[in-house]
């Protein structure tokens, strides 16, 4: 080996190896760099390709559908209201994962298109084992109904069928199955865990404060078992829920009676095999699926590689129904989803939907509303706060109708029951009328850890302390705060149904319905959809039949981040990982998402002290 007087054996070896990590490192900047401009470039391409979308008006845009297509009904993934902004989030980035939830009034108001468009000639749902709740798949069944009342054709194929394909898909002409497939029909149930002996080993004490016998939601930390009430109010909810689905089924499905799916559940169908499904009359054809499209080809005389499919949500691009804020007749109808709370990022924040109902009722445009309600409940505060502004634009002299989704329960049956009218889905959960407050206390786990605490303060038995349990003396004065809220409750309960208060305490007791029974109880007015409701309002309101509108609140309008992911992010991640040799680092995808996203999201966690719940 060559030997320099200047530099030994030992350093130049070392000075080629740092030689060779200078270009190395000099390679890594160059790469990286170009990787960057490469970036840079292909969301210059995609902010071109969406600007316009993000800053200009969405009406007048017409999907052009072509000569005898299908309607594609993808019954997959999770089912929620109405479209959210999309959230970010690190694994979303990092995987390209772009998928959203499917909005139930996008999916509704597409099929709803399809039926009166006349280059669609039929209906192909693929079940795919939605995510959504027994009232939202209700929706879509009837929706899929109306579709078939055209005089249009309804075919549904599945590899595996759950229990919510089956319910949609017996709306179908002609169910088909995988010769391999199976049908998973197991009635309706729920399993609710307790938490009272894993509370007890760790310390934590709850002390709960509440008003209503059957008001169980706070059971699971008080108790190791169900209690009678608790368990009775769900059997009833639960078997009038089923006997709905196979009245339902029953009706769609000529060949099973009434009794066919509860004998299927009982004798665990799931594993019988598709033959016996097919002779029992649960579908019509077992086939797989590369063959499905021959026969969806015969429907619309086309053979099957030149069929047309078109989603509901392509759709409803055609449609206007949602976003007609320029008319001058108009029927809002203003989306209430989530749990009610206060100063909160995700579902019902009272501080954000006041506003907005002030702003309709003092809106001349605004004829009438329509609040859609898809609530579990949540803070009393919160509650009454909506409430006070329904009332508001009551007093305006505008017709105020509500439309319950899954759920309008306890504090989102309180937002509700003042309405001129209130629709419920035959399966909505309602009621609920009671009010809870839960309080923890950690002594126990603080001593666990080697902490005592120690308090010290002029007013002890003003302190309600997360070390300490409630004296009795602040008991009392909880349990009149809660006894307080809930008469209120009841009155107005009372005011808006027009009842005795007598009465409304008989049926309240936080005890949850089906909107059936509910019905009878008169809790609500009539069975039916958004539609109806909507129809009924503009009606009250005076309107003529043909000449309003109706515009969805709060406005949706897709940020930056949406539209990426929707059509930006998997060209991103190509064209980085063509330079890269492999997926782009996620570090560096991370920076690029974070410069990207205009308004981040960010969700957190509070811990309470003190909960007033009317959930």
């Amino acid at each position: 080996m060559h030997s320099d007087p200047l530099f030994p054996n030992g350093l130049f070896i070392h000075f080629k190896m740092l030689k060779k990590f200078f270009l190395n490192l000099l390679s890594s900047f160059v790469g990286a760099w170009m990787a960057m401009v490469l970036f840079c470039v292909v969301a210059v391409v995609v902010v071109i390709g969406v600007v316009a979308r993000l800053g200009g008006d969405d009406e007048g845009v017409s999907t052009k559908v072509g000569k005898d297509s299908v309607l594609l009904l993808d019954l997959s993934g999770s089912i929620v209201e109405t479209p959210e902004p999309g959230l970010l989030d690190f694994m979303t980035v990092a995987t390209g994962n772009s998928e959203k939830p499917t909005a139930l009034n996008v999916l509704v108001d597409g099929i709803r298109e399809g039926k009166d468009s006349r280059e669609i000639k039929a209906m192909y749902i693929k079940c795919g084992h939605p995510q959504a709740s027994p009232a939202t798949l209700n929706a879509i069944r009837m929706a899929v109904a109306d579709f078939k009342s055209s005089g249009k054709k309804v075919y549904a194929y599945a590899d595996m069928m759950t229990m919510g394909d089956y319910f949609v898909a017996s709306q179908s002409d002609s169910i088909f199955l995988n010769p391999g497939g199976m049908i998973d029909i197991s009635g309706i149930g729920g399993t609710t865990l307790y938490f009272k002996d894993l509370l007890d080993k760790i310390g934590v004490k709850m002390t709960l404060v509440k008003v209503g016998t059957f008001k169980s939601a706070a059971e699971p930390y008080i108790s190791n078992e169900m209690s009678g009430p608790a368990r009775a109010q769900l059997d009833t909810l639960y078997s009038d829920m089923w006997k709905y689905i196979g009245n339902a089924v029953s009706e769609g499905r000529k060949a099973l009676s009434k009794d066919a799916l509860n004998e299927a559940a009982d004798e665990f169908i799931t594993f019988k095999t598709s033959r016996d499904v097919l002779d029992a009359g649960f579908v019509d054809r077992l086939v797989y699926e590369r063959q499905m499209d021959d026969i969806i080809g015969n429907i619309v005389g086309k053979d099957g590689d030149d069929v047309k499919y078109y989603t509901p949500q392509t759709l409803a691009e055609n449609s206007n129904w949602g976003g007609d804020y320029s008319n001058s007749d108009q029927v809002a109808v203003l989306y209430a989803t989530g749990e009610i709370a206060e100063n909160s990022k995700n579902g019902i924040d009272c501080y954000r939907l006041v506003p907005q109902i002030t702003d309709l009722a003092e809106d001349d445009n605004v004829k009438a509303l329509v609040l859609r309600v898809n609530s579990p409940g949540g803070s009393v505060f919160g509650s009454e706060q909506i409430g006070e502004a329904l009332d508001y634009f009551k007093s305006k002299g505008k017709p105020f109708v509500v439309s319950m989704g899954d759920y309008a329960a306890s504090g989102g049956y309180w937002i509700s029951c003042t309405a001129d009218r209130i629709f419920a889905d035959p399966l909505t959960v309602t009621g609920s009328i009671g009010i809870f407050g839960l309080f923890p206390s950690a002594e126990g786990l603080a001593r666990k850890l080697g902490v005592t605490p120690q308090t010290v303060s002029t007013n002890p038995g003003r302190t309600i302390s997360i070390f300490s349990d409630p004296t009795q003396q602040q008991l009392d004065v909880l349990q009149n705060y809660i006894d307080d809220g809930y008469s209120r409750f009841i009155k107005r309960v009372a005011k808006g149904r027009k009842m005795k208060e007598s009465r409304v305490r008989q049926i309240a007791e936080g005890r949850v319905y089906c909107a059936g029974l509910a019905l009878k109880l008169k809790l609500v007015d009539a069975l039916g959809s958004v539609d109806d409701a909507v129809a009924y309002a503009a009606e009250k309101a005076g309107m003529a039949k043909d000449g309003y509108g109706v515009a969805i609140y709060p406005k949706y309008k897709p940020d930056f981040w949406d539209i990426m992911k929707a059509e930006g992010l998997d060209q991103l991640n190509q064209s980085l990982g063509q330079i890269a040799g492999q997926r782009p680092e996620s570090a560096l995808i991370y920076e690029a998402a974070r410069i990207l996203k205009r308004e981040p999201v960010q969700a957190r966690m509070t811990c309470l002290l003190y909960t007033s719940d009317a959930a």
